[in-house]
């Protein structure tokens, strides 16, 4: 089933972002479950959150990714919204 992460960062954490940036996309390698993901972009163009869509049996496993994810464990993320996901286009 697919799960929609949708997470905003903090304030001013692009450095936090910056500096977990290859230990989370390293992560999303090593897991093998996101099927598709990227940063939101606030009005500068900076990153300022995430979208990851993950390919799990269920929720827990979909909460317990987003716990996992070295963002979240640098404390990057002000909020996570994990939904169901139904693919329509694409």
């Amino acid at each position: 089933m697919l799960y929609a992460l949708i997470c905003t960062d903090k304030a001013g954490a692009l450095q936090t972002r910056l500096d977990n940036r290859d230990a989370h996309l390293a992560y999303i390698k090593e897991t093998g479950v996101v099927a598709q993901a990227g940063p939101f972009l606030n009005e500068a163009g900076e990153m300022s959150g995430s979208l990851v869509i993950v390919d799990v049996a269920e929720r827990a496993d979909a909460q317990s990714w987003a716990e996992n994810d070295p963002y979240a464990k640098a404390g990057l993320f002000s909020a996570v919204r994990i939904e169901a996901w139904k693919r329509v286009v694409g």
